[in-house]
């Protein structure tokens, strides 16, 4: 019997399987997909949040602050990008400031340092581009930008290489209290478990209410982006917030940390659990009200656009922990904005509530430090020169607009927990992440996944199986 089975590989679900990892547990993540981050943690704004929105004595406050606190060290063990660039929430009229003295008086109470509420001239000295009509803007120092896919695989791997198990393209089936914990069904046969963590994202409410009379009802959110060049990425030097509203924080512009500008999310609730498909309607409508922040948004130089979906739960706040009618069931669930922020902070809590709840003992052996597939692209001339003594691929460069080498598509192959898709290799090393969209470097990277794991070129896919990109010969 395991000690604990984590239902989901995104960011909740690794980060709570890292903090676990400091202890003497047999635990095992299972995912449908055939990856970590394939789900709502890969489609987001990427924002480390300072922490002045949600509500003084909430989850989300508590946990909010906190995670934020512990990103920058996390990113030094972890070796993943994160930057505090400060953030801005926009007033366009005198109404709205007096929202702004209200979301103030909110940081205040949950503990967000340095929070400054500034003139609308104040805000343009910092950042010229912003719309003449901003009156006030509430500037938050701590605020900051963060890689989604880095931080999710970084604490992964570091899960890994400290004795987690990972069984991927595994669903879950069903879930029964047995004398002893949990017998979980999944697509790939059946797990025993003395605790359970339910990270299942906006299907976390699906496997709560197997096990407990006490239900759970989260609607998927969907939330549309665009993503522009490098090229115009300066454009913003800090996030920029509107007011939010009862759906969330509104649309933003932003920088994100490899260069690039990011404007959304929208927020329709739907009823489907899979509706990740970009809209006419919902780019449009997002293009319009982030020019309402920000002068002159350059269309012209978007690159991609693409949808996720938040899990919001109709309480309004996460709900972690164990299920009163469950023991050894405990929640990750409703973890929406900012959930991404709040990671570290709900892995370390809910890792503390199972680990004495399970009487484990924090290991002596425990590896903190993870480093990540060195970066050609923004490696001095002296660390490329190292790095291709050290290994010629590295002098190979396959993805042209993020200058990725083969060298750096190889490791990201090999590494812990490594890639296996095209997908996965593009989260990992940007490989058709720039302008060109995986138009030119596609090919090379298919036929290098092919070599490195030893598979027919034509098993390779995008990412879950299905996805193939070879179908059949045209010829012998």
């Amino acid at each position: 019997m395991l000690d604990c089975i984590i239902i989901g590989a995104g960011v909740t679900g690794c980060a709570v399987a890292r903090e676990l990892s400091r202890y003497d547990l047999d635990v095992l993540v299972i995912e449908r997909s055939s990856d970590v981050c394939e789900g709502t943690s890969k489609a987001n704004s990427g924002i480390v949040h300072a922490g002045y929105d949600a509500k003084p004595g909430t989850l989300k406050a508590k946990l909010n602050v906190r995670g934020n606190l512990m990103m920058e060290e996390l990113s030094r063990e972890l070796d993943f990008p994160f930057k505090r660039d400060g953030s801005l929430v926009l007033s366009f009229d005198e109404k709205g400031i007096d929202r702004l003295k209200d979301l103030y008086d909110q940081g205040q109470q949950n503990g967000v340092k340095d929070l400054k509420i500034l003139t609308g001239d104040e805000a343009r000295e910092l950042e010229p581009a912003l719309s003449d009509e901003v009156t006030a803007a509430l500037y938050a120092p701590t605020g900051g930008i963060v890689c989604p896919f880095n931080l999710t695989i970084a604490l992964a791997e570091n899960a890994y290489v400290n004795g987690v198990g990972f069984k991927l393209n595994t669903e879950v089936l069903n879930i029964k209290k047995i004398t002893d914990g949990y017998l979980v069904k999944t697509s790939d046969g059946e797990y025993e478990a003395r605790a359970v963590v339910n990270a299942a994202g906006v299907y976390a409410a699906v496997f709560h209410n197997m096990i407990s009379e006490k239900k759970l009802n989260i609607i998927p959110r969907k939330g549309e982006y665009c993503l522009f060049d490098k090229t115009v990425g300066g454009l913003a030097k800090h996030t920029i917030f509107q007011l939010p509203t009862k759906y969330g924080k509104g649309v933003l512009v932003t920088p994100t940390v490899h260069g690039n500008l990011l404007v959304g999310p929208t927020a329709v609730d739907i009823d489907d659990f899979e509706g990740v498909n970009t809209t006419s309607e919902g780019l449009s409508d997002l293009l319009v009200r982030g020019a309402l922040s920000v002068k002159q948004l350059p269309t012209r130089q978007i690159i991609t656009s693409f949808a996720g979906l938040r899990a919001h739960e109709e309480g309004g706040d996460f709900v972690i922990g164990e299920a009163e009618d469950a023991p050894g069931f405990f929640d990750a669930a409703g973890i929406e904005s900012p959930g991404l922020s709040c990671a570290p902070a709900i892995g370390e809590y809910l890792a503390q509530q199972i680990a004495k709840k399970l009487s484990a003992k924090k290991k002596e052996n425990f590896i903190s430090e993870r480093k990540g597939i060195p970066s050609m692209a923004l490696a001095s001339p002296e660390e490329k020169q190292k790095l291709i003594a050290e290994n010629p691929l590295y002098a190979n460069v396959v993805c042209r607009c993020e200058t990725v080498t083969e060298g750096e598509i190889v490791d990201s192959i090999n590494r812990p927990l490594g890639a296996t898709t095209l997908d996965g290799v593009k989260r990992r090393t940007r490989a058709g992440m720039g302008r060109c969209q995986a138009g030119f470097c596609s090919p090379k990277t298919v036929e290098i996944l092919a070599r490195e794991l030893g598979r027919d070129i034509a098993e390779i896919t995008k990412n879950d199986p299905g996805s193939e990109f070879l179908v059949g010969s045209i010829k012998e």
